[in-house]
């Protein structure tokens, strides 16, 4: 049975879930930020899918990478998978702008800022919307 790895739990908050993957919002304001969890016990790299969950992450993966760079009008994309801290297989789609705090280094470059409970609210409903 599929479950979330408890540092996602604590530090992501739930979207939606598509056919693959469930999508959460990393919870860091500085950046539009989600990432797309495969439901398959056990998956820590994408060689661990069968070719057909494979072809479905990258679906996945390219429907909201269009919808986030559509709908946060991003100049460049950031389209990853690490697992260095967290193993289970999770891919970012981070929405990146020359105005933003890292530009043009790594997102991790500088210590997150947890939403606010009101900005939180109105980021999960828009990404609702759009995915």
């Amino acid at each position: 049975m599929f479950k979330i790895h408890k540092k996602f739990e604590k530090t992501t908050h739930y979207v939606t879930d598509l056919k693959l993957c469930q999508v959460r919002l990393q919870d860091n304001s500085k950046f539009p930020w989600i990432m797309l969890i495969p439901k398959r016990k056990g998956a820590c790299q994408i060689l661990d899918l069968n070719k057909k969950d494979q072809i479905q992450l990258l679906d996945e993966i390219q429907y909201c990478s269009k919808m986030m760079k559509k709908h946060f009008r991003c100049n460049n994309l950031n389209v990853e998978k690490v697992g260095n801290i967290v193993p289970q297989l999770h891919i970012h789609i981070v929405p990146r702008h020359k105005k933003d705090p890292t530009w043009p280094l790594s997102i991790w470059v500088i210590k997150g800022k947890p939403y606010t409970k009101n900005e939180l609210a109105k980021i999960l409903t828009k990404l609702k919307k759009i995915i």
